[in-house]
């Protein structure tokens, strides 16, 4: 097969901006997935559903022996790369505050050294940052004394690979801001990173054996040493944590069987008029973004083939400045790292409580977990107060999207969520204190809804 000429053209780029051998061996496959029919397309019609999982309450609870054996083998990472910038943040989405004084990081931290302090096994924790995220992030850690582990790096960095133009699939040049013309590759760029930043090796080599990976946005995903016993005796090399689908699942991606194997179908994956995705009967398993990684598993597959393992494309079309609507077309390719579980040999999915997926993607979820629908214990634990499925917030997005009009609609803080089933807000509405939200409610504005007041479908 005649390799494409852009290849050769976004790989020498990638390599003059420092990429690593691994990394190129990936943006590479990439490239050339982009150039097969249907790239980064996965219609319905294919699929066939996933049937039973096994279920984390189902598990055996390991005895305190085997519990601080299995953690002190176990390190716990965060994707911290993010921005925020849907939300209007110019740093960290970590630093957000979730409860009040309490931040995304604070959380974390607090789960790993309350673990640590109940078995007391090592139980490092390590964030894969972004550049923007690197400095303010470490700083934000330093308060907490004793979380680093000799041995063990507390960060390593996410890769970054050239955009490509829309039309030509050149590397897109924008004198204008040239950082601009760069993206990280997705979530699913954790496996070369962890290899190229010499990660990897230093965990392997301070005694580590297995990774608990974990969006730092998702606060319900504390270690669990439950599916940490299960991996080492059932010798799981990769298992991907699975939710019950529901209709309120927006975004992510559904497990399904292709080919005889299980695959994990995005959002970006689904051809236009493919409307099977939303089918939360047919596709019941969701996936959470936790997933758990047998570490000498994964040297060994990168030791055959450097980009591995081998992931479907994800083909995102955006602007090469997404503030700017007129900006040049750009497609950034990226891989999603729950999908190494169609291609890890012995890879497993796991059913979990829906406690365990609280992402906060939007200021929608951010008023759900400020609300009292969620209570922080002292050990981290972001606890469900609501019966059922949750309360699903919908607000107005000419007036709610960025954090700043966020918090100035709400000055006193949420409104009560916990009795709540759906909270949908149109129009430009301010929130006073102590207000309460049972059943299905939908606000109009303009108005102010003043202290106290209890609102009711």
């Amino acid at each position: 097969m005649n390799t494409p000429g852009y290849v050769a053209a976004v790989l020498a780029k990638a390599e003059a901006g420092g990429v690593h051998a691994a990394e190129l061996a990936a943006l590479r496959r990439r490239l050339l997935q982009l150039g097969e029919h249907q790239a980064g397309r996965l219609p319905g019609e294919v699929l066939e559903p996933l049937g039973d999982l096994p279920c984390l309450d189902e598990l055996p609870g390991p005895s305190r022996g085997q519990a601080r054996e299995v953690l002190d083998r176990l390190v716990v990472v965060k994707l911290n790369g993010g921005l925020g910038t849907s939300m209007g943040l110019s740093g960290p989405k970590s630093l957000l505050e979730v409860k009040p004084g309490t931040r995304f990081l604070d959380v974390l931290a607090t789960q790993v050294l309350a673990l640590r302090e109940r078995y007391g096994a090592r139980l490092p924790l390590v964030l894969m940052n972004s550049a923007a995220t690197r400095d303010p992030s470490l700083d934000a850690l330093r308060r907490y004394d004793g979380l680093r582990v000799a041995g063990v790096p507390l960060d390593f960095l996410q890769g970054r690979e050239p955009k490509i133009r829309a039309d030509d699939l050149q590397p897109v040049q924008w004198p204008a801001d040239p950082e601009l013309e760069w993206c990280p590759p997705g979530h699913g760029d954790i496996y070369t990173a962890l290899a190229a930043s010499g990660t990897l090796d230093a965990l392997l080599g301070a005694g580590l054996r297995y990774a608990f990976v974990s969006n730092s946005d998702n606060l319900g995903a504390p270690a669990d040493v439950r599916i940490a016993a299960w991996l080492a005796v059932q010798q799981v090399p990769f298992a991907l944590e699975a939710v019950r689908g529901t209709p309120a699942d927006r975004k992510g991606g559904h497990l399904a069987r292709y080919r005889g194997r299980v695959v994990l179908r995005e959002t970006a994956q689904v051809p236009a008029g493919d409307t099977s995705f939303t089918d939360v009967e047919r596709w019941r398993w969701f996936n959470t973004n936790n997933i758990w990684i047998d570490l000498r598993a994964l040297k060994d597959l990168q030791a055959a083939d450097p980009a591995a393992p081998a992931l479907p494309l994800i083909v995102h079309r955006e602007r090469v400045d997404p503030r700017d609507p007129a900006s040049t077309p750009v497609i950034q390719l990226e891989w999603a790292m729950g999908a190494a579980i169609g291609s890890i040999p012995g890879a497993r999915a796991i059913h979990v409580p829906r406690s365990r997926f609280a992402p906060v993607k939007t200021t929608d979820d951010l008023l759900v977990v400020r609300s009292d629908a969620y209570e922080l214990t002292n050990d981290g634990q972001m606890r469900p107060r609501f019966d059922g499925p949750g309360p699903v917030v919908t607000l107005d997005k000419d007036f709610y999207k960025l954090l700043p009009d966020f918090e100035q609609r709400f000055p006193a803080g949420a409104p009560s969520l916990r009795r709540c089933r759906r909270f949908e807000v149109d129009g430009d509405v301010t929130f006073g204190a102590g207000v309460v939200a049972v059943g299905d409610v939908q606000v109009a504005g303009p108005r102010h809804v003043p202290d106290g007041q209890v609102l009711s479908g």
